[in-house]
Order: C-alpha cells, then structure tokens, then sequence
C-alpha cells in the first residue's frame, strides 16, 4: 500500500476515534477524555493532509 494510502486511512482512524472519545467526554462530563478527543481528531486531519501532500508529490 502506498505511503500516502495509508497515512489518509490512519488519519481517517484517528478522526473518528477522537470523535468518540469527544462524545464519550462530552457524555460523562470527562473535560480530559474531551480534551484527548479533540488532539487525536486534530492529529487525524493532519495526517490525513499530509497523505494529500504525499499523492499531489507521488511519494
């Protein structure tokens, strides 16, 4: 699997995991899972840009 492939598949992974953990914060009134949830879903999206950059650079 291309390099770009998978690093726009992981960053898709973390987004969604850090959506969860968002909601699952927002639920039990956890403001650290909360906090968490949005750093991975960030990470994700970055991640997710640099397999962009990756495919545009045929990396």
């Amino acid at each position: 699997m291309k390099s770009s492939i998978r690093d726009k598949a992981e960053g898709t992974l973390h987004e969604v995991k850090g959506s969860v953990k968002q909601f699952v914060g927002k639920l039990s009134d956890n403001p650290k899972l909360k906090v968490e949830g949005t750093v991975e879903k960030t990470a994700g999206k970055v991640q997710g840009k640099i397999g962009q950059i990756k495919a545009v650079f045929g990396k």
